[in-house]
């Protein structure tokens, strides 16, 4: 679950708290100025019932109103995906129906205008689609036609297990950033798959290559980040570190190569199987 506050530990952790004990991990970023909440559960009641508690926590304590990021949002709670790890149409189903009752849930009790994407809707547009239209030429799926003067509105959906991840680059340079995503991503004729974005971090005063890998399938993440950097190497420059956003399929580390995986610094900690059934890795002022 994607929240659009980084900065205030106070404010993450009284989130966490409200998710329970269904909550296996925490990322933050100051400079994006968002957190991703991982929540898992042995079946849909555990995440659903632990994804409404912290929504209900983003309402009583975040608001857009204010709100600064280098990441594109919409709303305090910006996107709440339900993901089925297991491959079989019955448990992606399950999540699709899970997605679709969140949003109705979250829509009539939080009056949060909610836009569903990828499996949960009928249409089956994906989250670009939602960020590109949302209120322009598409209405929203449940609540009400304008965003909540706090809250703004969410997209919630159903989808395969994706990879979020950073690449940071040693130059100083945005504009460098902004080319290599450009030259990475699917939509511009880029890698299948890759969704990329160059923004500039305040705090450390350099670039990073912001990616989704939407289709693992086709491009996994090794073939992503090498990518980026020997895009870096035509730009005179190199990367600075690698940093996975929320948690990793098993799977996906596995075809890994050992080379690879010590050169990002990713462990297999990183998995999501790894957390469920345990405790979250870190909290906000741990």
């Amino acid at each position: 679950m994607n929240v659009s506050e980084g900065r205030d530990e106070r404010v993450l952790r009284a989130i966490a708290d409200r998710a329970g004990a269904s909550l296996v991990d925490v990322h933050t970023d100051g400079d994006h100025n968002r957190s991703v909440f991982t929540l898992a559960g042995p079946g849909p009641h555990d995440a659903v019932t632990g994804a409404r508690d912290l929504a209900a926590a983003v309402a009583d304590t975040v608001s857009i109103a204010k709100h600064d990021g280098v990441h594109p949002y919409l709303g305090a709670l910006d996107v709440v995906p339900f993901v089925a790890l297991g491959p079989t149409k019955v448990e992606q189903s399950q999540a699709a129906d899970a997605a679709r009752a969140f949003g109705q849930w979250w829509a009539e009790a939080h009056g949060v205008p909610v836009f569903f994407y990828d499996d949960a809707d009928a249409d089956g547009r994906d989250l670009p689609h939602v960020r590109r239209h949302a209120f322009r030429s598409r209405p929203p799926d449940a609540g009400p036609d304008v965003p909540h003067p706090t809250l703004g509105a969410t997209a919630v959906g159903a989808r395969k297990p994706l990879i979020a991840i950073n690449v940071l680059l040693v130059t100083r340079d945005v504009a460098i950033a902004r080319r290599i995503a450009r030259a990475v991503r699917a939509s511009d004729g880029g890698l299948p798959g890759v969704r990329a974005l160059g923004l500039m971090l305040a705090s450390k005063g350099r670039p990073q290559v912001s990616m989704n890998l939407v289709d693992l399938d086709r491009t996994g993440m090794e073939d992503a980040c090498l990518t980026v950097r020997d895009r870096a190497h035509r730009e005179h420059t190199d990367v600075a570190s690698v940093e996975v956003v929320g948690l990793i399929p098993r799977f996906e580390l596995d075809r890994c190569s050992e080379d690879f995986l010590r050169w990002a610094n990713i462990d297999a900690t990183a998995a999501i199987e790894a957390r469920v059934g345990m405790g979250p890795r870190r909290r906000p002022g741990d």
